[in-house]
C-alpha cells in the first residue's frame, strides 16, 4: 500500500483484490504468453520465475516472497513472458489489471507506488546480472543470500535466518551455476565461518564478512 491515503482510498484500493488463490507446490500461477490480465500479491509462500526453451532447459530468473508481486512482466506486452511457478504451497491476492489501472487513475500516490516497485525490479535484476559477470562462485551465492535476507527483513523477518524454499538447481540456474558448484559454494562460505547450514536453513553468522565477500560493503 502507498502511504498517505485516507480512509476512504484505502478502502478504494483494498477492494481491488477480488480473490484469493491457493498455488499448490509446483503448480503455475501464471505462463509465458497468457494474456496478461491480472497482478498477483504474494500472501504466503514463495514463486520462482522462469522460462524454458526450445529443448525443454529451464531458465530461472529469479524468486519471489510473500509481500512481493508477480505478474509485472506482463506490462511489456499484455502477455507474461515467463512462468511463475510455487516453491511451496502458497496463497495470492488476485488484482485485475483493468481495474487497477481504473483506481491508479483516480489516486495519483497508487500509480506512483506501482511505478517504484516495477523500479525496484528493474534495479533487482540489474544486481544479478551484475552477479554473474566475474564473480566466482562464492562471491555469487554470498550476494545471493544477502539479497534474500535483505528482502526477508524489509518484510519484518529475521535478516539472519534464511529458509530455502527454492532447490540447489534453482539456485545455480539463477546465477549460472552448476548444482555441483553451487554445493561447493555452499561448504566454502560454512568453512569460512560466514554461515551455518541445516539442510535448507541457513544461518547467517558473519553478515559483515559475507558482504565484504559478495563486494557489498
Amino acid at each position: 500500500m502507498p502511504s498517505g491515503l485516507d480512509a476512504a482510498q484505502m478502502r478504494q484500493i483494498e477492494s481491488l483484490v477480488k480473490s484469493k488463490r491457493h498455488i499448490k507446490r509446483g503448480q503455475t500461477l501464471f505462463a509465458n504468453g497468457m494474456p496478461f490480465q491480472a497482478l498477483f500479491a504474494i500472501r504466503s509462500g514463495a514463486f520462482k520465475t522462469c522460462v524454458f526453451n526450445a529443448q525443454g532447459h529451464e531458465q530461472v530468473f529469479g524468486f519471489q516472497i510473500a509481500g512481493e508481486l508477480l505478474g509485472l512482466d506482463g506490462f511489456v506486452s499484455n502477455r507474461h513472458c515467463c512462468d511463475a511457478i510455487a516453491l511451496e504451497d502458497a496463497q495470492v491476492c488476485v488484482m485485475p489489471i483493468q481495474e487497477l489501472q481504473t483506481v491508479s487513475e483516480e489516486i495519483p500516490a497508487l500509480a506512483s507506488h506501482l511505478h517504484r516497485i516495477m523500479s525496484a525490479e528493474i534495479v533487482r535484476e540489474r544486481g544479478l546480472l551484475l552477479l554473474l559477470g566475474g564473480m566466482r562462485a562464492e562471491e555469487r551465492l554470498a550476494a545471493f543470500l544477502i539479497h534474500m535476507t535483505e528482502r526477508l527483513a524489509a518484510r519484518g523477518f529475521s535478516s539472519a535466518q534464511l529458509m530455502l524454499r527454492m532447490s540447489r538447481q534453482d539456485i545455480g540456474s539463477c546465477l549460472g551455476l552448476q548444482i555441483e558448484t553451487v554445493s561447493r559454494a555452499f561448504g566454502k562460505l560454512v568453512e569460512q565461518g560466514l554461515i551455518a547450514l541445516d539442510k535448507r536453513h541457513v544461518t547467517i553468522v558473519d553478515a559483515q564478512g559475507l558482504k565484504s565477500l559478495a563486494q557489498l560493503a
